[in-house]
């Protein structure tokens, strides 16, 4: 449970960190979205809700949309997305390998073994 805790506080700080990055490309996926929304005449919660759907690769396919600037469009939020993705993911490495290495600092490599088991 140690672990854990020192993970959660490593990687809250890795977020802190990178937030300014995070809102960013958060701000501009929903700004995307909303342009698309209004070339497409979406509702705009429709649109925030596709933005993010597309930008996290998860692609419900419940909307879509049909002309071809907004495609291209989709493509951008889709690439922010995995940027936005990766710093996450990123962060979230980093902070397990820190806390990884400060619980087993002085250890011998046998006896890192045993601690895992």
């Amino acid at each position: 449970m140690e672990f854990t805790y020192k993970f959660i506080e490593k990687i809250f700080f890795g977020i802190e960190l990178g937030a300014p990055l995070l809102v960013f490309l958060a701000v501009l996926i929903t700004l995307l979205g909303q342009i698309v929304g209004w070339r497409e005449s979406w509702k705009p919660f429709d649109s925030l809700y596709w933005s993010f759907i597309t930008a996290t690769t998860v692609g419900y396919g419940d909307i879509r949309p049909l002309l071809v600037v907004s495609r291209v469009f989709s493509v951008l939020i889709a690439l922010v997305g995995m940027i936005f993705t990766g710093i996450v993911v990123a962060l979230a490495i980093n902070a397990a390998n820190i806390t990884f290495s400060s619980m087993n600092e002085g250890l011998n490599p046998a006896a890192i073994i045993e601690k895992i088991q």
